[in-house]
């Protein structure tokens, strides 16, 4: 048995040689050259300067985002988020295959045997020569490999390991968006909530209003047209109570699905959720952004793979070589089955070299080529995309921030003038018109500065996400 396994191992020593001294066709992948800007572009066409060591994507997402309600949200959704579960079985999956396609590399050695018998009667045992005359045995080990000589096989590996590569970059995409979805939503959530509270504060105050104008007109000294104007007031504020509310039962179930549960409430009462961002944001260098942002290194994977499918596409332009090795031994019965004299050994190699395929060689090799420049150009794009993402959101945070300020001034000016129209009216120096047309600038200037307020805050979500935070 032991010269069985040397004579087939050494059909398949001497093919080795020929690999060790094969190459491997097709071209090495190189980095695009994509220059970076020296600084990222903020407000007014200004330059944001940029400090090496530091930059708010370099940051934990619990470090960015602190209100204790948002950071068990984001907690619970990176655990059950069902996007981020497929885009784990995903890289599993990709593991998968780089082993599926890395075996193509090693030979293939089988085993096998069989064996026939049968008890017969003596008397026609006799007449046969034997007591069992089809007792039958055989024992085969065979082996095939086809060499890697052109490097075909080691290409397919390397493109399926870019293909990984590329997964666990889109894995990590997906965990920075959801951090970003989960608080994203969160603020708006909080964002309705207080606009819920100002409708029905402002409802509270209109509803004195009507009772004012009601008692004013029945003693003479106020017209119906006042009481009926006071109304409208009223039930304007009335009417967005209930679409606040509706709006707020949605948000919360798409708080859920992001947390992977069944709609239903979630704890949202954090007073200081909407508090402003701080100034002075770090931003890092621009070249930082390259290695930090997963869409960029996972663009950068897939012309990885693209790059090497060249070489594929390229090695079947050449012979491809196959060899196969078998041996066995055999006999009528197990004590003699294993000797030298009945074994059986062959080996046979081939050599196949394409001539003539209707251009269809030609027309994988160009295409391969044409599928590396689409990548490129989809790298390249997803470069220029994150620096456009990062100037964007340096623009919102300063100019957002500067909005929610003029808005707050514009809400303690309209709570003034409206305190003061409701005196003069009190007072009959004024008819209700002025008194209604401050009521309701206060109340859409409360509003808007909620919406100020959100606004500022999403500022901040997007460019933490620009930046290529929320994976780590």
């Amino acid at each position: 048995m032991k010269a069985l396994v040397k004579s087939t191992t050494a059909l398949l020593t001497g093919a080795t040689a020929l690999v060790l001294a094969g190459c491997n066709i097709g071209p090495k992948y190189q980095r695009p050259q994509v220059p970076a800007p020296p600084a990222y572009r903020g407000p007014d066409d200004t330059a944001v300067s940029s400090d090496a060591k530091d930059s708010l994507g370099d940051q934990q997402w619990s470090a960015v985002f602190r209100e204790p309600e948002l950071q068990e949200l984001i907690k619970q959704a990176l655990v059950n988020n069902y996007d981020l579960r497929v885009a784990a079985q995903k890289v599993l999956e990709a593991q998968s295959q780089v082993r599926v396609t890395r075996s193509a590399q090693f030979p293939t050695l089988s085993v096998g045997g069989s064996g026939l018998g049968a008890e017969l009667p003596d008397s026609l045992g006799s007449s046969l020569g034997g007591s069992n005359p089809l007792v039958a045995g055989s024992f085969n080990l065979s082996a095939s490999w086809n060499p890697d000589f052109w490097g075909l096989y080691r290409k397919q590996t390397e493109a399926a390991r870019d293909q990984l590569l590329s997964q666990q970059w889109a894995q990590r995409a997906v965990r920075m968006s959801l951090v970003s979805q989960v608080a994203t939503s969160y603020f708006t959530l909080r964002s309705l909530d207080q606009q819920l509270e100002v409708a029905k504060q402002t409802l509270k105050a209109r509803q004195d209003s009507v009772k004012l104008t009601t008692t004013l007109e029945k003693g003479g000294s106020a017209p119906l047209s006042d009481v009926r104007q006071a109304e409208q007031l009223l039930y304007t504020a009335s009417a967005q109570v209930p679409q606040l509310e509706q709006l707020i039962q949605q948000q919360e179930n798409t708080l859920r699905f992001l947390l992977g549960e069944t709609p239903g409430p979630v704890v949202h009462t954090d007073p200081n959720a909407l508090s402003p961002v701080p100034q002075d944001l770090p931003v890092g260098l621009p070249s930082q952004l390259l290695e930090r942002r997963p869409d960029i290194e996972q663009a950068e994977a897939q012309l990885k793979a693209a790059n090497a499918q060249i070489g594929v596409a390229r090695a079947q332009f050449f012979p491809q070589l196959s060899i196969s090795a078998s041996g066995g031994v055999g006999g009528d019965s197990f004590s003699n089955m294993f000797d030298t004299g009945s074994r059986t050994i062959y080996g046979i190699g081939s050599l196949t070299q394409p001539i003539f395929q209707g251009g269809k060689l030609r027309g994988q090799y160009e295409l391969s080529k044409q599928q590396k420049e689409e990548m490129l150009l989809t790298y390249q794009k997803a470069i220029i995309t994150a620096f456009r993402d990062v100037s964007n959101s340096l623009i919102a945070v300063n100019k957002v921030r500067a909005t929610r300020s003029e808005q707050q001034k514009l809400v303690d000016a309209a709570q003034d003038s409206t305190r003061l129209a409701r005196l003069r009216y009190q007072a009959g120096s004024t008819g209700y018109l002025e008194v209604l047309t401050t009521d309701t600038n206060l109340f859409t200037a409360r509003l808007n500065l909620i919406s100020a307020q959100q606004n500022e805050a999403l500022s901040l979500v997007q460019l933490y996400q620009a930046l290529g935070g929320g994976w780590q």
